[in-house]
């Protein structure tokens, strides 16, 4: 499949193929057949459902994108370039694009198996480039490197009939072949190949992005690549293959292309799909993205004398005839001596600091307040205090700062205090992390879990 055709929007973004949506900057118009493609996913009784919403908005129907980031193919060639909605706000504006590409890949880089993207190369230029090209990119530029280092060659098992003796003799199958044709010898030998396991698998992604690679220098370092992998079969079982690979002495500049092999062979299949539609796709729940981010940097930056623990869930909300129902998992709690000090719980949602009104509550949710409310009632000690928690939210324009003052949860015993706060996403170290609220209205015991 070529890619003839990229659109890019922001999470919970519209298309449609109306063209009369071609006024409207915040509905993106596709082809129809991309689009009939599209809503049949949408209405499918498989996972892929969950991807696309059925609506009706300025009197069309469209199909809005809900919470993943990532690329997205459909048969007819059309490529969905879909961004973290933390710049969409910005409509029309390219650096926003480019702001919120580069924010995901700064989050991807913490999750397991993406360690290897990197996010600041002048030589890649990557925040100027669609998010797919980003990745094919730093793959080829990782191969490239790889072929300057040398592919590694293994001796592999042949056996064939030839017009001379090479390696040993196999007995029954000369008989069997050659009672005739006495001037042949039916031979086993090893030959000196770079036919192995790691060398298929790469071969096997750099023939995935052929189909949709669109950037001209891409392109071209691509076809160089594969010119040189023209020797190399191409992996038939992915699966089985990796099984075999073994990073031993020798293969450590094999490490950086198997990873990005990993992703495109994995990611870019439509068997990532298991719906009827099989659709080829590389996207990422930013929900789980962000709560994965959050938790890596502030693991980084935590105390020594503390302990961080994520998807904690060793509290339940009731009891009932000896058993307990409705686990609470709160995203991540601070121990000392094993004792909760801190509950911390991340929403990737925009809150507005100027939404401060009391029917506009910078867009904090109800529900949400429910729950840590529960989660400090069950999983602090009844005798500790402060008993403060963290609602974590991602920084953007409209909220760069803590909201002023806490919330507090009044009990008979004691008072649960809750902090909503920003979490810059930055390639800096000394940039990302919780903003905190201000000296004037801050909590003394908001910040020292984290010393580093």
């Amino acid at each position: 499949m070529k890619v003839k055709n990229t659109v890019t929007l922001f999470e919970f973004g519209y298309i449609t193929n109306d063209r009369k949506a071609n006024e409207y900057e915040h509905i993106q118009v596709i082809s129809d057949n991309a689009y009939l493609y599209l809503k049949g996913m949408c209405l499918s009784d498989e996972r892929e459902r969950n991807l696309l919403k059925l609506k009706s908005v300025q009197g069309m129907e469209v199909l809005q994108v809900q919470n993943y980031a990532g690329v997205l193919f459909t048969p007819d060639g059309t490529q969905l370039e879909i961004l973290p909605k933390i710049g969409k706000n910005q409509f029309a504006c390219k650096k926003a694009e480019e702001d919120a590409r580069q924010s995901l890949l700064i989050m991807l880089k913490a999750l397991k198996g993406f360690q290897h993207i990197q996010t600041s190369n002048a030589n890649i230029v990557s925040r100027k480039m669609p998010l797919l090209e980003v990745f094919i990119s730093q793959f080829l530029q990782s191969v490239n490197l790889l072929i300057k280092r040398g592919l590694r060659s293994d001796y592999v098992p042949k056996e064939d009939n030839l017009t001379f003796l090479k390696g040993k003799l196999n007995v029954g199958k000369q008989i069997r072949h050659n009672v005739i044709n006495k001037h042949k010898f039916y031979c086993e030998y090893d030959e000196f190949l770079r036919d192995r396991p790691a060398n298929r698998l790469i071969h096997a992604a750099l023939t995935k992005v052929n189909g949709v690679v669109r950037s001209a220098e891409n392109q071209k370092l691509l076809q160089e690549l594969m010119f040189v992998f023209h020797d190399v079969p191409v992996s038939l079982n992915h699966k089985h293959d990796f099984s075999l690979v073994a990073l031993g002495r020798g293969m450590n500049h094999y490490e950086l292309p198997l990873a990005w092999a990993k992703l495109i062979l994995d990611g870019l299949s439509p068997q990532t799909m298991k719906g009827d539609h099989h659709a080829a796709s590389l996207l990422f729940p930013m929900e789980r993205v962000f709560e994965d981010y959050v938790a890596k940097v502030l693991q980084q930056q935590l105390d020594e004398s503390y302990k961080l623990r994520t998807q904690v869930k060793s509290r339940s909300l009731v009891s009932h005839n000896n058993q307990t129902w409705f686990k609470l998992q709160p995203d991540m709690v601070i121990e000392q001596n094993k004792q909760v000090v801190c509950i911390l719980d991340t929403k990737w949602k925009l809150l507005e600091s100027r939404q401060s009104s009391g029917s506009d509550k910078y867009g904090l949710s109800q529900s949400d307040f429910y729950q840590m409310f529960a989660y400090g009632h069950h999983y602090f000690a009844h005798d500790f205090h402060p008993k403060e928690m963290f609602l974590i939210y991602p920084a953007h324009e409209g909220f760069r700062q803590a909201i002023p003052h806490n919330f507090e949860f009044a009990t008979n015993s004691s008072t649960l205090s809750l902090w909503a706060v920003p979490f810059v996403i930055s390639d800096n170290e000394s940039d990302r992390g919780i903003v905190w609220p201000s000296d004037e209205t801050k909590s003394p015991y908001s910040r020292p879990f984290f010393g580093k």
